[in-house]
Parts: structure tokens; C-alpha cells; sequence
């Protein structure tokens, strides 16, 4: 196992995530900080997801292939199948329906939800192709992960 770590310098881990990164604002992703990444690792992976949706766990953002040697993701990355600034890094299909990331929205009056970001370290590229689902990602990511990190965030809609 390797010390690859995720984290965001958007919001503290546990806490709150700002309006900004969900429905209620703009709907941008956040900055994300990726370190400690082994040097022979072919590439990385970001899921996004909130495991307290009320039908089951609800898909925000699958990012993939996107280059070891990354150490930031940058905020608001454009809803693109396929994105240069990320040489071609790959998005699929959020359960909005949407390829790309669409942040936090739980149902009006619920307890706040948990956000998982998680990075994934992978052995070799995903052959997934552009906008996949994520039940088209998850095999793939089961076979070719080598390590994960995560960190949280919450968030309620009033």
C-alpha cells in the first residue's frame, strides 16, 4: 500500500462543503490536492458519491485516467467526455444523467448527507470509455486499483 492522498483545500474534511460546489451555487467542482502518488502507478481515478441518498448510493463524479503525476485537479474541471487540460482524462455519467461533476443536492429538510471523494491509484489505465456509467467504471476499477484514499464532506439543503 502507498500514502497517495486526496484532500481539497475547498473544505476541512468532516465539514461542511461550501454552497459554491453544489446545487445551491454554482455547481463547480472543487480544487482537488492529490500527493504521495507511487511513482510506477499508470494512472488515477476520482469517484465522487453520497452513500445517504434515499434510493442507495448516488453517483456525483467519475473522473479517470487521469496522469499519475498530477498533483492538483483543478476547480470547476469543464463537463467534457474527454479533458485536454487533464491529457485527455475521461468523465463519465453522474446519476444526474450528466457527464461530469454535479455536486451535492439531497432532498429539502433531510439530515446532511456525506460526500466521499475518493481517489483511486490505479495499476493501468481504464479501457471505460467516455461517459461511461458507473456500473461500466466499477469492474474495472475493482481489477486495476491498487490504493484509495478519501476524504469527506457534508452538506443539507434547508
Amino acid at each position: 500500500m502507498s500514502d497517495a492522498s486526496i484532500r481539497t483545500s475547498a473544505f476541512t474534511h468532516g465539514e461542511s462543503i461550501p454552497a459554491k460546489y453544489t446545487c445551491e451555487g454554482e455547481d463547480v467542482s472543487p480544487e482537488l490536492t492529490l500527493a504521495d502518488v507511487p511513482e510506477d502507478a499508470a494512472a488515477l481515478a476520482v469517484v465522487v458519491d453520497d452513500p445517504d441518498a434515499p434510493a442507495g448510493t448516488f453517483t456525483h463524479w467519475l473522473l479517470w485516467n487521469v496522469p499519475a503525476d498530477a498533483v492538483e485537479i483543478p476547480e470547476d474541471v469543464p463537463t467534457l467526455e474527454e479533458v485536454p487540460d487533464l491529457d485527455g482524462a475521461r468523465q463519465g455519467e453522474n446519476d444526474f444523467g450528466d457527464v461530469g461533476y454535479r455536486g451535492p443536492c439531497p432532498p429539502e429538510g433531510d439530515d446532511p448527507h456525506e460526500y466521499r471523494f475518493t481517489l483511486h491509484v490505479l495499476d493501468e489505465e481504464l479501457d471505460a470509455d467516455p461517459g461511461a456509467v458507473r456500473t461500466e467504471v466499477e469492474d474495472e476499477l475493482d481489477a486495476k486499483t491498487r490504493d484509495t484514499d478519501r476524504f469527506t464532506g457534508t452538506f443539507s439543503r434547508s
